[in-house]
């Protein structure tokens, strides 16, 4: 589901807001929840599948953190290094899979010859984003920049929240520790997230798709014309 797609900007996003600031207005945890789930259905738009990805990376990071917290309370530290490199390598490893793994076994059949015969594996939108911030979670919590989350209701809010899920920024836990139970709305608050989404709605359809339809006869008209100087040549 795209930021500008019909399905977002009249269905999704209205029903969201009205959901959460009506209905649940008076429950934090309940809005928490009703955020995860609505996060994990835009996720799951594009293809559903890979919200199984998501939640996999979402209930790991949440066990090692817990693990960090535990170990990093008992003073015993190399178990806590520990942890965060496994940490590092279990999320990297995914990101591998999924992003690297096919371009790297292209590099190495080219060289020797070899066929892996890896099928061709489809990108997960969005997975360099929530991978890295599932990481800074358990990371900020071994360093004090962040509390441990007991419910994995908001560690899978922390790291699938939809507004910078598959555009980012990835967003450091630290910065959003406090706002996760402790978050305060108000209306200019509101009123100014809801101007800044008009500014970047409409550069992106005023201008983005306006220069790209530019960009993209530049790059045909430069590849006919290699094409054309092959052909001659």
């Amino acid at each position: 589901m795209l930021f500008t797609s019909t399905d977002f900007l009249y269905l999704f996003l209205p029903i969201t807001v009205l959901v959460y600031y009506t209905f649940l207005r008076k429950s934090r945890m309940l809005q928490n929840i009703f955020l995860l789930f609505a996060s994990l259905f835009f996720y799951a738009w594009g293809e559903p599948k890979f919200v199984l990805v998501m939640l996999l990376s979402i209930v790991a990071n949440y066990i090692f953190a817990l693990l960090v917290d535990r170990f990093k309370k008992k003073e015993n530290k190399a178990l806590c290094r520990a942890l965060i490199a496994l940490t590092v390598v279990a999320n990297l490893s995914i990101l591998f899979i999924y992003k690297y793994l096919n371009f790297t076994a292209g590099i190495i059949e080219s060289i020797t010859g070899a066929d892996f015969g890896i099928a061709k594996i489809a990108l997960p939108i969005g997975i360099s984003f929530f991978t890295f911030q599932a990481m800074s979670y358990v990371l900020d919590v071994y360093r004090d920049k962040g509390a441990v989350q007991k419910n994995i209701i908001n560690v899978g809010l922390y790291i699938s929240f939809f507004p910078q899920l598959i555009a980012g920024p990835i967003v450091r836990y630290e910065t959003v520790a406090e706002e996760i139970l402790h978050r305060k709305e108000t209306l200019d608050d509101f009123l100014n997230g809801f101007a800044r989404f008009i500014y970047g709605f409409a550069k992106k359809v005023l201008l983005s798709n306006n220069f790209a339809i530019v960009a993209d006869m530049a790059f045909d008209s430069a590849r006919d014309g290699n094409e054309q100087f092959r052909r001659i040549s």
